[in-house]
């Protein structure tokens, strides 16, 4: 590999889509960190073993400011050349008006709010050229939801689209690159059984589509195939 390696920092990489990520970039020559929630043994952790030091865990709560803080601390003296963030949960396909306020406030805090909070409080630590990605999901797309369904998990990744917005807005001098990625319907625990895409069909595509537009000032929202979301 010619020149130093670069760095990924992928929050949420202990298993499917994040630990996907985390595993593509160590293929692709990368250094990575990659971040767990608590301590618990993870797959993550036995990429890790295996990465001969070019794979370090961190521990993340996302929900949790201190967490998120005490993490940039840590990271201080790092330069990245990806930030990306990938956490998600869904609680079931309930009518709006059925969800209980708690419910309500867990998913979006968790899909919503938390993500952007790691983005403002590590955007610093990104390189000039880098990019800074998100977990959406063409659920999050007011144009294609024409069949409805899923109600609070769509307003989540919605208002995550609304806030990256605001994020690009707030800093539009800035000439990191900003990405909302679709990673397709992929068979995991929030996807389900019946999901077109595994895995390992999605994560190439994914970080293909985030390394060929390295360096495109401003936000896009784009699928794992490269394909612009509409709003």
């Amino acid at each position: 590999m010619n020149g130093p390696r670069k760095t990924a920092l992928v929050i949420g990489a202990s298993r499917t889509l994040g630990l996907g990520l985390a595993a593509e970039y160590l293929r692709r020559g990368w250094n990575v960190i990659g971040t767990v929630r608590g301590s618990r043994r993870t797959g993550l952790h036995d990429l890790a073993e295996a990465s001969g030091g070019r794979l370090t865990v961190e521990s993340l709560e996302m929900t949790d400011p201190e967490q998120i803080s005490a993490l940039r601390d840590r990271l201080a003296r790092r330069t990245l050349d990806l930030l990306f963030v990938n956490a998600a949960i869904t609680r079931g396909d309930i009518p709006i008006g059925e969800v209980p306020a708690d419910m309500f406030t867990e998913v979006m805090v968790t899909n919503a709010l938390g993500p952007m909070r790691v983005v403002e409080s590590l955007r610093p630590l990104v390189a000039p050229a880098g990019t800074i990605g998100v977990m959406s999901s063409d659920q999050g797309s007011i144009t294609l939801n024409t069949e409805g369904g899923q109600d609070l998990y769509r307003a989540s990744k919605s208002a995550l689209n609304q806030l990256m917005r605001c994020h690009a807005a707030r800093h539009a001098e800035d000439t990191r690159t900003l990405l909302l990625m679709d990673p397709g319907w992929v068979r995991t625990e929030l996807g389900g059984p019946d999901a077109d895409l595994s895995v390992e069909e999605s994560v190439p595509g994914v970080v293909e589509t985030i390394e060929r537009h390295r360096g495109e000032r401003g936000l896009h929202f784009l699928d794992y195939e490269g394909q612009v979301v509409p709003w």
